[in-house]
């Protein structure tokens, strides 16, 4: 097999996978499609999918404006913690829908990072003294 062989195969993979975990997650296939194409654009957020997809755990060499896709991680479980009450809206408990949803955040921060980066700075949970 060829390098662009394998080059190709290993995206039908990934893109399957996307797939999969969208399902998982109770999305779409459009959702799932439109997601993919975003992701092999950016070879940051392609090569962090693609690690997680071999290995379960998270590389975070690719960053956007210093945050990486744990940076991302933490904070949804951070800001969804305000959610609790509302079982059917959290990703908490849905690893797929965590995953997917940092990866199109991260994304999004590749276009604009300037919004969630106040976010993240400012969604900082209730688990500390002095927040309020």
């Amino acid at each position: 097999m060829t390098q662009k062989e394998q080059l190709e195969k290993a995206l039908e993979t990934l893109e399957k996978y996307v797939g999969i975990l969208a399902e998982a997650a109770g999305e779409s296939p459009e959702y799932a499609k439109e997601l993919w194409n975003r992701i092999r654009n950016s070879s940051g957020v392609l090569q962090e999918l693609a690690y997680y997809h071999d290995y379960g755990k998270f590389l975070c060499r690719y960053q956007v404006e210093g945050y990486t896709l744990a940076d991302v991680l933490v904070w949804q479980v951070d800001h969804f913690k305000a959610y609790m009450d509302r079982p059917l809206e959290m990703n908490r408990y849905r690893r797929e829908r965590l995953l997917l949803t940092a990866l199109d955040i991260l994304l999004q921060m590749e276009e604009n990072p300037a919004p969630y980066i106040e976010k993240m700075k400012g969604e900082t949970g209730t688990d500390f003294v002095d927040k309020f």
